[in-house]
Parts: C-alpha cells; sequence; structure tokens
C-alpha cells in the first residue's frame, strides 16, 4: 500500500481558534491550529497504509504562518506526499484563506501501534 499524495482538511476559524484564547495575543487564527489542520490532512494521506490498531503521529514541522485569518473565515489546508526516509513520511503542507496563502511547510509522520502509544504515554507520568 502507499499514501494517497494529497490530503485534504478544512475548518472554518471559531472563537476556541483564535490565537487570543491567550490573553494580550490578536484576535486571529492560530499558528497551533493551522499546524492542527495540516497535520488532519497529512494523515488522511497515511490512510490507506494503517493497519488495524495503527495511526500516524506527528513527529517533526517546520511551517511559516504567513498571513492572519480572521474570525468565520474558512481556511484550507493541503498535505502532499513528498517521500519515505525509514519509518518517516514526509510531507509539503500548505493553508489558505479565500485571501490566499496563510501557511506552508514541511510535515513529518511517522506510524504507530496506538495500545504501544498510550502505554508509553502512561509510563511517562508513573515514574
Amino acid at each position: 500500500m502507499t499514501p494517497n499524495p494529497t490530503g485534504l482538511a478544512e475548518t472554518r476559524v471559531e472563537e476556541r481558534d483564535l490565537a487570543s484564547d491567550y490573553p494580550g495575543f490578536p484576535p486571529v487564527f492560530s499558528t497551533a491550529r493551522m499546524l492542527r489542520l495540516m497535520e488532519i490532512a497529512a494523515a488522511r494521506c497515511l490512510e490507506p497504509v494503517l493497519g488495524a490498531g495503527e495511526l500516524s503521529v506527528g513527529v517533526s514541522a517546520d511551517i511559516e504562518h504567513v498571513a492572519a485569518t480572521p474570525l468565520g473565515a474558512t481556511v484550507k489546508a493541503r498535505a502532499d506526499f513528498v517521500e519515505q526516509t525509514g519509518k518517516l513520511y514526509w510531507f509539503e503542507v500548505s493553508a489558505h484563506d479565500e485571501g490566499g496563502l496563510v501557511g506552508e511547510g514541511r510535515h513529518a509522520r511517522a506510524i504507530v501501534q496506538v495500545d504501544r502509544l498510550v502505554a508509553a504515554a502512561h509510563h511517562r507520568t508513573r515514574r
């Protein structure tokens, strides 16, 4: 199985998506939410290669947030599969709103077993 060449994700910017959720920040689409949307698009590319009990997780992101998006606007993210290097799947990612480019960059994901991931997370907090 090979990844889908392109993955898409879309959202309408709501209050919870604004940087102003943190005091002193402006009421525009946050970088964290933009990255989240890009990750969803990339994860959709990997759906065909997932086995039972597996999911993909983000392990690296190098993105630029180049334009502000207001409350109520629609943001669309796109991920294009570039290559697989070892266990990592690499994507070129971008996000656009009605005015054009919002952000772009490169993102890597790995495929993991859900039960192993959850067990490792619980182990970290029980030392």
